[in-house]
Protein backbone atom coordinates (compact mmCIF):
# COMPACT_ATOMS: atom_id res chain seq x y z
CA UNK A 1 0.00 0.00 0.00
CA UNK A 2 1.52 3.35 -0.76
CA UNK A 3 2.10 5.86 1.89
CA UNK A 4 -0.11 8.57 1.94
CA UNK A 5 -0.36 12.42 2.85
CA UNK A 6 -2.95 14.21 3.99
CA UNK A 7 -1.86 18.29 3.17
CA UNK A 8 -3.60 21.47 4.05
CA UNK A 9 -4.99 23.17 0.62
CA UNK A 10 -7.55 26.15 -0.51
CA UNK A 11 -9.55 26.33 -2.95
CA UNK A 12 -7.02 24.94 -5.35
CA UNK A 13 -5.94 21.12 -4.12
CA UNK A 14 -3.01 21.37 -6.25
CA UNK A 15 -1.80 24.24 -3.92
CA UNK A 16 -0.69 22.97 -0.34
CA UNK A 17 0.83 25.48 1.65
CA UNK A 18 1.11 24.30 5.20
CA UNK A 19 5.13 24.56 6.53
CA UNK A 20 4.27 21.34 8.57
CA UNK A 21 3.68 19.81 5.38
CA UNK A 22 6.22 20.79 3.88
CA UNK A 23 8.43 19.93 5.72
CA UNK A 24 6.90 16.27 5.63
CA UNK A 25 6.70 16.32 2.19
CA UNK A 26 10.67 17.16 1.75
CA UNK A 27 11.35 14.59 4.50
CA UNK A 28 9.73 11.69 2.49
CA UNK A 29 12.08 12.52 -0.96
CA UNK A 30 14.87 13.02 1.49
CA UNK A 31 14.15 9.16 2.34
CA UNK A 32 12.90 8.43 -1.50
CA UNK A 33 10.13 7.42 -0.91
CA UNK A 34 6.82 7.05 -3.00
CA UNK A 35 3.70 8.53 -1.50
CA UNK A 36 0.47 10.17 -2.65
CA UNK A 37 -1.14 13.03 -1.27
CA UNK A 38 -4.40 13.40 0.00
CA UNK A 39 -5.83 16.98 -0.22
CA UNK A 40 -7.51 18.44 2.36
CA UNK A 41 -9.43 21.77 3.55
CA UNK A 42 -9.61 23.77 6.90
CA UNK A 43 -13.31 22.41 7.71
CA UNK A 44 -11.80 18.58 6.53
CA UNK A 45 -9.13 18.40 9.09
CA UNK A 46 -10.80 17.19 12.14
CA UNK A 47 -12.43 14.57 9.52
CA UNK A 48 -8.93 13.11 9.02
CA UNK A 49 -8.28 9.19 10.13
CA UNK A 50 -6.86 9.26 13.42
CA UNK A 51 -8.75 12.78 14.62
CA UNK A 52 -6.03 14.07 15.68
CA UNK A 53 -7.33 17.55 14.19
CA UNK A 54 -3.89 18.59 12.45
CA UNK A 55 -2.18 18.15 9.71
CA UNK A 56 -0.33 16.57 8.18
CA UNK A 57 -1.26 12.86 8.64
CA UNK A 58 0.75 10.02 7.26
CA UNK A 59 -0.32 6.50 6.65
CA UNK A 60 1.69 3.83 5.73
CA UNK A 61 0.06 0.66 5.47
CA UNK A 62 -1.58 0.32 9.18
CA UNK A 63 0.19 2.88 11.02
CA UNK A 64 -1.66 6.37 11.22
CA UNK A 65 0.94 9.17 12.25
CA UNK A 66 -0.27 12.99 12.70
CA UNK A 67 2.72 16.56 13.83
CA UNK A 68 5.13 16.65 11.56
CA UNK A 69 8.14 16.05 14.04
CA UNK A 70 6.45 12.99 14.82
CA UNK A 71 6.50 11.90 11.28
CA UNK A 72 9.77 12.89 10.72
CA UNK A 73 10.92 10.35 13.94
CA UNK A 74 8.57 7.59 12.47
CA UNK A 75 10.48 7.58 8.97
CA UNK A 76 13.76 7.96 10.50
CA UNK A 77 12.82 4.83 12.65
CA UNK A 78 10.81 2.48 9.99
CA UNK A 79 13.38 3.59 7.18
CA UNK A 80 16.29 3.40 8.72
CA UNK A 81 19.00 2.41 5.89
CA UNK A 82 17.16 5.17 3.73
CA UNK A 83 19.04 8.88 4.09
CA UNK A 84 19.17 9.98 7.44
CA UNK A 85 17.01 12.55 8.08
CA UNK A 86 18.81 13.83 11.19
CA UNK A 87 22.59 12.26 10.76
CA UNK A 88 22.12 11.37 15.09
CA UNK A 89 20.52 11.23 18.14
CA UNK A 90 22.29 14.81 18.44
CA UNK A 91 20.72 15.23 15.40
CA UNK A 92 17.22 15.01 16.25
CA UNK A 93 17.41 16.82 19.55
CA UNK A 94 19.17 20.10 17.57
CA UNK A 95 16.31 19.38 15.17
CA UNK A 96 13.59 19.85 17.85
CA UNK A 97 15.70 23.80 18.69
CA UNK A 98 15.28 24.51 15.44
CA UNK A 99 11.39 23.81 15.18
CA UNK A 100 11.17 26.29 18.58
CA UNK A 101 12.89 28.72 17.22
CA UNK A 102 11.11 28.54 13.85
CA UNK A 103 7.89 28.83 15.09
CA UNK A 104 8.29 31.37 17.43
CA UNK A 105 10.39 33.59 15.51
CA UNK A 106 9.20 33.18 12.06
CA UNK A 107 5.88 31.76 11.70
CA UNK A 108 3.85 34.50 13.66
CA UNK A 109 5.73 37.09 11.43
CA UNK A 110 5.40 35.09 7.76
CA UNK A 111 1.54 33.85 9.27
CA UNK A 112 0.65 37.89 9.86
CA UNK A 113 2.31 39.11 6.41
CA UNK A 114 0.06 36.36 4.66
CA UNK A 115 -2.68 35.89 7.11
CA UNK A 116 -5.20 38.02 3.87
CA UNK A 117 -3.89 36.03 1.50
CA UNK A 118 -4.42 32.62 2.79
CA UNK A 119 -7.91 33.99 3.33
CA UNK A 120 -8.86 34.58 0.27
CA UNK A 121 -7.48 31.33 -1.36
CA UNK A 122 -9.68 29.37 0.67
CA UNK A 123 -13.62 27.92 -0.31
CA UNK A 124 -16.14 29.89 1.12
CA UNK A 125 -16.88 27.73 4.06
CA UNK A 126 -13.02 27.88 4.75
CA UNK A 127 -13.07 31.23 4.73
CA UNK A 128 -15.62 32.06 7.13
CA UNK A 129 -13.72 29.20 9.65
CA UNK A 130 -10.96 31.20 8.91
CA UNK A 131 -11.55 34.39 9.50
CA UNK A 132 -13.33 33.58 12.91
CA UNK A 133 -10.97 31.80 14.09
CA UNK A 134 -8.02 33.59 13.27
CA UNK A 135 -9.25 37.12 14.29
CA UNK A 136 -10.72 35.49 18.07
CA UNK A 137 -7.09 34.38 17.84
CA UNK A 138 -5.66 37.99 16.84
CA UNK A 139 -7.80 39.92 18.68
CA UNK A 140 -8.10 42.15 15.38
CA UNK A 141 -9.35 41.82 11.83
CA UNK A 142 -7.18 40.30 9.63
CA UNK A 143 -6.87 43.62 7.09
CA UNK A 144 -5.67 44.96 10.54
CA UNK A 145 -3.22 42.11 11.30
CA UNK A 146 -1.94 42.73 7.30
CA UNK A 147 -1.32 46.55 7.70
CA UNK A 148 1.43 47.58 7.69
CA UNK A 149 3.75 44.49 6.73
CA UNK A 150 6.07 46.70 4.73
CA UNK A 151 7.19 48.86 7.64
CA UNK A 152 7.50 45.97 9.50
CA UNK A 153 10.03 43.97 6.95
CA UNK A 154 12.92 45.61 8.13
CA UNK A 155 13.10 44.24 11.76
CA UNK A 156 12.09 40.56 10.64
CA UNK A 157 14.93 40.36 8.58
CA UNK A 158 17.48 41.57 11.22
CA UNK A 159 15.67 38.56 13.41
CA UNK A 160 17.05 36.10 11.12
CA UNK A 161 20.59 37.25 11.77
CA UNK A 162 21.72 33.71 13.20
CA UNK A 163 20.31 31.85 9.95
CA UNK A 164 21.80 34.20 7.83
CA UNK A 165 25.12 34.29 9.42
CA UNK A 166 25.12 29.60 9.44
CA UNK A 167 23.89 29.89 5.94
CA UNK A 168 26.72 32.58 4.69
CA UNK A 169 29.33 29.68 6.54
CA UNK A 170 27.82 26.74 4.37
CA UNK A 171 25.22 25.38 2.11
CA UNK A 172 22.13 24.04 4.35
CA UNK A 173 21.89 24.43 8.09
CA UNK A 174 22.98 20.63 7.75
CA UNK A 175 26.22 21.21 6.65
CA UNK A 176 27.31 20.62 2.69
CA UNK A 177 23.62 18.17 2.30
CA UNK A 178 20.09 19.23 3.61
CA UNK A 179 18.92 17.61 6.86
CA UNK A 180 15.54 17.91 8.55
CA UNK A 181 16.29 20.76 10.46
CA UNK A 182 16.64 22.85 6.68
CA UNK A 183 13.04 21.37 5.86
CA UNK A 184 11.72 22.51 9.23
CA UNK A 185 12.88 26.21 8.26
CA UNK A 186 12.00 25.46 4.62
CA UNK A 187 8.76 24.65 5.21
CA UNK A 188 7.97 28.34 6.58
CA UNK A 189 9.10 30.31 3.73
CA UNK A 190 7.39 28.02 1.31
CA UNK A 191 4.55 28.83 3.18
CA UNK A 192 4.65 32.40 2.23
CA UNK A 193 5.76 31.48 -1.28
CA UNK A 194 2.53 29.10 -2.20
CA UNK A 195 0.34 31.31 -0.23
CA UNK A 196 1.22 35.02 -0.76
CA UNK A 197 2.84 37.50 -3.34
CA UNK A 198 4.63 39.28 -0.77
CA UNK A 199 8.25 38.62 -1.22
CA UNK A 200 10.44 38.91 2.20
CA UNK A 201 13.79 37.71 1.10
CA UNK A 202 16.07 39.90 -0.93
CA UNK A 203 18.56 38.99 -3.77
CA UNK A 204 21.73 38.54 -2.91
CA UNK A 205 20.86 37.60 1.07
CA UNK A 206 22.66 33.68 2.09
CA UNK A 207 18.92 33.17 3.22
CA UNK A 208 18.04 33.39 0.11
CA UNK A 209 20.30 31.55 -2.07
CA UNK A 210 19.45 28.52 0.62
CA UNK A 211 15.95 28.52 0.03
CA UNK A 212 16.44 28.62 -3.74
CA UNK A 213 18.82 25.52 -3.18
CA UNK A 214 16.02 23.75 -0.53
CA UNK A 215 13.61 24.27 -3.76
CA UNK A 216 15.67 22.68 -6.28
CA UNK A 217 15.75 19.83 -3.85
CA UNK A 218 14.55 15.95 -5.00
CA UNK A 219 14.04 17.13 -8.25
CA UNK A 220 12.71 20.40 -7.67
CA UNK A 221 10.16 18.98 -4.86
CA UNK A 222 9.37 22.73 -3.88
CA UNK A 223 9.28 23.66 -7.31
CA UNK A 224 6.14 21.81 -8.07
CA UNK A 225 4.00 23.81 -6.82
CA UNK A 226 4.18 27.68 -8.56
CA UNK A 227 5.00 30.63 -6.54
CA UNK A 228 1.79 32.64 -5.23
CA UNK A 229 1.12 35.91 -7.96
Amino acid sequence: MAILLHELVGSDPARPFSPHCWKVRLALRHKGLDFHTVPVPFTGVPKIEGGSGIVPVLRDGDTVVSDSFAIAEYLETAYPDAPSLFGGEGGRRLSRFVESWSQRTIHPVLGGFALLDIHDALDPADQAYFRESRETRMGKPLEAVVEGREQRLASFLQQLEPLRAILAAQPFLGGESPLFADYIVFGAFQWLRVSSPFAVLPAGDPISAWFERCLDLHEGEGRRVPAAA
